[in-house]
């Protein structure tokens, strides 16, 4: 039988096809069994492989509002997408995104122990990498903790993924809208810090910060500086070799141009989380389809109204296929199409 989430090993192999090929996997958040199968539906079509990640946010939401419990939720979500992903003909790693030390205990640990329970019965872990935010705390203290997650990762055959310096903007309670803007860049000490503390537990993902925000924005109002990247990265493998070259991930892509998102492929991204740009294009069609069928969705003057209208499947299917349609987009921005290593690892 297919097992399209990905194994480590095979998580592993997607991250250093992507290193070697000069391309990064989209990574989009999910909320619910549709834009899952949105996602899944765009990385087959696209033959991308991709990575599927649940936010603390998104974990509550998918819990319902009488449970409201962020680990719950995910696990709800990713117990769901091993089932569904092995419809599917290429890879995908689940993936949970930002969060912080307060929450560490109340959602990555469950999901560490979920995960501990899978191995006891001689299963993979449920979530194939997990990120720690500690961008809200010094650096010291951020790698302090980061390297006690990486460890419980290591063990559980998982990638921890970190963040050091600040995405701007907010996204998903998310805020950082007032730093300064010195904030907003990693510096290649950082990144040589991050590499000394981590390099030696095992893989990680980092999340290094080159001017990037969450959030939407209009051409023009955000200024990326790709070459922090580089910069950084030359520091390290000056030092250690190329070899050293860390999978980096790109935070709030949303609304970049194909221009910038490429250039950062030349510098070790691996990963590009997209959600803003999914959200719209889940949300849009939707409001197509209310303004189109007001009078069959409103029950309005003692009428009864459209069932076929106000039937949720009805406009979620649209939905559906709209943010698959912005997910193939987002394939082919990060040269991901055509690129499985489905059936080859």
């Amino acid at each position: 039988m297919p097992m399209p989430v990905a194994t480590p090993a095979q998580y592993a192999a997607m991250l250093d096809a992507a290193q070697k090929g000069g391309y990064a996997y989209p990574a989009i958040n999910v909320t619910s069994l549709t834009t899952a199968s949105g996602a899944l539906k765009a990385f087959a079509e696209a033959k991308s492989d991709g990575i599927i990640q649940v936010s603390t946010g998104g974990g509550q939401f998918a819990s319902g509002t009488a449970v409201n419990d962020a680990a719950f939720g995910a696990i709800v979500l990713a117990e769901a997408i091993h089932r569904l992903a092995e419809k599917y003909d290429i890879l995908v790693g689940l993936h949970t995104d930002h969060c912080h030390p307060e929450k560490v205990d109340s959602f990555l640990r469950p999901l560490l122990d979920a995960s501990r329970a899978r191995k006891a019965e001689g299963k993979g872990p449920l979530f194939q990498s997990h990120m720690f935010d500690g961008s809200v705390v010094e650096l010291d203290e951020n790698m302090k903790i980061s390297a006690e997650l990486l460890k419980e990762c290591v063990e559980l055959d998982i990638i921890l993924e970190i963040e050091a310096g600040c995405v701007g903007g907010e996204e998903d309670g998310h805020d950082t809208s007032g730093l300064p803007a010195e904030k907003l860049y990693t510096s290649p000490e950082d990144m040589m810090q991050v590499y000394e503390t981590l390099n030696p537990i095992g893989r990680f993902m980092f999340a290094a910060t080159f001017g990037n925000v969450h959030g939407a924005y209009k051409p023009g109002a955000v200024k990326l500086k790709p070459t922090i990247l580089r910069d950084g990265q030359k520091v390290v493998t000056d030092k250690y070799g190329a070899d050293a070259e860390m999978d980096l991930v790109f935070h709030g892509g949303s609304g970049t141009s194909s221009e910038d998102l490429q250039e950062t492929l030349d510098y070790g991204v691996v990963k590009m989380n997209i959600d803003t740009d999914t959200q719209y294009a889940f949300s849009r069609p939707i409001v197509t389809h209310m303004s189109e069928n007001i009078e069959g969705m409103l029950k309005i003057d003692g009428e009864v109204g459209n069932k076929k209208a106000y039937d949720p499947r009805s406009y979620l299917k649209k939905a559906e296929n709209s943010l698959c349609d912005r997910m193939k987009q987002a394939c082919d921005e990060l040269r991901s199409t055509g690129k499985s290593i489905f059936g080859t690892v």
